[in-house]
């Protein structure tokens, strides 16, 4: 895929700096640096290296990418290689996706507790699958799965939100049996609705009872005790948004979901369709719309585009990506392999999906064939950040 001719990091060069000085002491050190990332990546600042044909005298220059996980540019390599990791986690079973929505109240509280409560969203939301699921009621074995916390809405407004991808089955207690779920149904979304808006009460409850919870502005009287109770009350009594979709069409179609939203941001380079001093044009989806064409172009000014696009900046070292249950860091190997030997299975091959992520490609690497006659690419020179090159060759551009 070409890289689209206009980039996040266009619209951070070019109104960056004024951003930063005119909300100087409102932006933390995070979305700092996630600024400078982006306005760096693949450009002379973080250095590179020269490539050269051996046949002819074709040469271009490959300059560094930030790697950073907000960088637009730079989602694509790292979800093929975190994929790649996944592919012989594979089971040959149903799999299910399930989305746990914070209601508008906690997800403000949550904009200014991001740490907290993103890591209790995390917990709820296992926690009330894993006991569903292990209640013979319903499914009476013990589950795995993979979260993904996704803190947008396609308009870039924060709306915090967990995807599970889930197994469609689970070991049963003594660990000698799969139990696999109903076909075309995991479980039922009203019970996790109200179990996970028990769970989260009740953890966001304990967070301020600890102290753990800080509010400013429009939040702060919530400070009190029994102001935030009362805050709290109505949410006991509304419907909760647990969305359940069908099943996938088989172990590839969950690769290929994966691809897309394991290292998604809040927007895309290739969403952008205009931006200039004032204005910042992007495409979004309007979920209002049941009938028609939902995809719409929004204007934003542009220090409200930058804005929404830093909100979603995470805390340092907070993970978006966790695994629970028998798909746990710790213990998976093993539990894929019992269920295998449960399943009678072979392991998945270890091939990527077709479909990658809408992220730009990497820089390519040197020994792709050279653009003008086909012959072995070498590098001839590295340079360091802030260097330049000697030789004149023009950046490299991604045939369209």
């Amino acid at each position: 895929m070409p890289r689209p001719k206009l980039e996040v990091a266009d619209i951070f060069r070019a109104h960056g700096p004024a951003y930063r000085r005119e909300h100087a002491g409102h932006l933390n050190l995070p979305q700092l640096k996630v600024m400078s990332a982006i306005e760096a990546c693949r450009t002379a600042a973080l250095g590179g290296h020269v490539a050269a044909c051996t046949k002819c005298d074709h040469q271009h220059i490959a300059y560094n990418s930030c790697r950073n996980r907000h960088c637009p540019k730079c989602q694509g390599a790292a979800a093929q290689d975190w994929m790649q990791a996944r592919m012989e986690d594979l089971l040959p079973v149903e799999y299910f996706h399930v989305v746990f929505t914070l209601p508008a109240q906690i997800a403000d509280i949550a904009y200014q507790n991001k740490a907290a409560v993103y890591r209790l969203l995390f917990k709820a939301s296992a926690q009330t699958l894993v006991t569903i699921a292990a209640d013979p009621k319903h499914l009476g074995a013990k589950i795995g799965m993979t979260s993904v916390l996704h803190t947008w809405g396609s308009a870039m407004m924060h709306h915090p939100h967990v995807h599970v991808i889930v197994p469609g089955g689970g070991l049963s207690a003594d660990g000698t049996r799969w139990i696999a779920c109903r076909s075309g149904f995991f479980l039922p979304v009203k019970v996790l609705s109200k179990l996970f808006r028990r769970l989260f009460l009740e953890g966001l409850i304990r967070l301020h009872k600890a102290g753990k919870l800080k509010f400013f502005g429009d939040l702060a009287e919530l400070a009190d005790p029994a102001v935030f109770a009362v805050h709290l009350a109505p949410l006991r009594k509304t419907n909760w948004i647990v969305y359940a979709k069908p099943s996938f069409g088989g172990p590839e179609a969950v690769l290929a979901y994966l691809s897309r939203y394991t290292h998604r941001i809040a927007i895309s380079n290739h969403r952008l369709v205009s931006a200039d001093a004032d204005i910042v044009a992007f495409w979004w989806k309007d979920y209002r719309i049941k009938q028609g064409e939902r995809m719409k172009v929004m204007h934003l000014s542009t220090d409200e585009f930058i804005r929404r696009f830093l909100i979603h900046v995470l805390p340092s070292g907070f993970h978006r990506i966790r695994h629970t249950g028998f798909l746990a860091n710790g213990i998976r190997r093993d539990r894929i392999g019992q269920i295998r030997r449960l399943l009678a299975a072979e392991p998945e091959p270890t091939q990527m999906p077709d479909e990658a992520t809408n992220s730009e490609p990497e820089d390519p690497p040197v020994h792709q064939p050279c653009p003008k006659c086909g012959g072995a690419m070498i590098i001839v020179e590295i340079f360091l950040r802030g260097q330049t090159p000697k030789s004149r060759a023009p950046p490299w551009e991604d045939a369209a």
